[in-house]
């Protein structure tokens, strides 16, 4: 847990014709929280709300260490290029001679999901709020340049 931001911002009563006054402050505190545990995300949420927080954005999901599934990725996408070169060289009567160059453009490591569904259902007090992980998608976009003879 972590102090993610905190502001102070005067609050003003107006009036027609006069200028605004000052009646008081807002204060703000904002925390960001990181779990690994998804299955504890509503009890986590819960927790949260019965401790006071009147505004909570997320959870927000990601893949923790995403640097396996983009290597796969990149596997992947190369050898779908090579099958897709081959398709074309062997359509104009040539055959792939090598790569000639291969650049990533970009990539998706899952740091920015699908929101989570929160399930809606009538609730108890004592219930704790559902919340489903789902999928999320990593990818990578290759260009791959081949030499044909």
């Amino acid at each position: 847990m972590r102090t993610a931001n905190v502001s102070l911002s005067p609050q003003y009563r107006y009036a027609d014709g006069q200028a605004p006054v000052v009646t008081g402050y807002q204060a703000s505190n904002s925390v960001s929280v990181r779990f690994h545990d998804v299955a504890k995300s509503g009890a986590i949420l819960d927790a949260l709300v019965a401790e006071g927080a009147n505004q909570i954005d997320g959870p927000s999901l990601s893949i923790d260490q995403p640097d396996a599934a983009l290597d796969e990725a990149r596997s992947s996408a190369v050898k779908i290029a090579q099958a897709r070169a081959e398709l074309y060289a062997k359509a104009s009567g040539l055959s792939v001679a090598r790569i000639v160059s291969i650049a990533e453009s970009g990539a998706n490591d899952g740091a920015t999901p699908q929101p989570p569904m929160l399930f809606a259902r009538q609730m108890k007090a004592s219930d704790a709020t559902p919340v489903a992980a789902g999928e999320t998608e990593v990818s990578v976009t290759l260009l791959v340049r081949f030499l044909l003879k």
